[in-house]
């Protein structure tokens, strides 16, 4: 959905900025901290961190021109299972949850450096989107953390709304 925007600006406030613009990229990566959390993964940053540096690397073949095909069906594949994992409490090794999501960082890191204009300093972009997703990812530990000891249902619930959310994106 970012992506209908178009890149605005060439620095690092547009690529900060770029997450925030689609709800399938914000909803995604506060899910990935989400899962984290509910995962108990220790250290609970191993696996988004795994997710921002396969992302990094996605964008730089995007950058480069390497073509990777569906990349919004990957999107939308995303919000489909992290829903459902988080819906369904699946707790996995740390190891596991690392090669999930870093099938998945390649299609966010891609339409993210499909976004970096020819013209803007690509590693200012490239900063501002990693910095927002590391704190998309902050907000969705700390939510997670919250919903696994307090209210485990409502954690459930926005897993199944994402994962609606996903299917209704892969239909249309």
């Amino acid at each position: 959905l970012a992506h209908s925007f178009g890149a605005v600006g060439a620095g690092f406030g547009a690529g900060a900025g770029h997450p925030f613009l689609g709800l399938d990229h914000l909803a995604a990566m506060v899910a990935v901290g989400v899962w984290a959390a509910q995962a108990g993964w220790r250290p609970v940053w191993s696996v988004p961190l795994v997710f921002m540096a396969v992302m990094a690397f996605a964008a730089a073949l995007a950058f480069a021109g390497i073509a990777l095909p569906v990349v919004e069906a990957g999107i939308a594949a995303t919000l489909l299972v992290l829903g459902l994992l988080i819906a369904a409490a699946v707790r996995l090794p740390a190891l596991a949850g690392a090669l999930i999501v870093a099938v998945f960082a390649l299609f966010h890191g891609y339409a993210h450096g499909a976004e970096i204009p020819q013209a803007a300093a690509p590693w200012l972009y490239a900063g501002g989107f990693l910095l927002a997703t590391g704190l998309l990812h902050a907000a969705g530990i700390l939510a997670g953390r919250q919903w696994a000891a307090r209210r485990p249902w409502l954690a459930r619930t926005a897993g199944l709304a994402l994962s609606a959310g996903g299917a209704w994106m892969l239909l249309g």
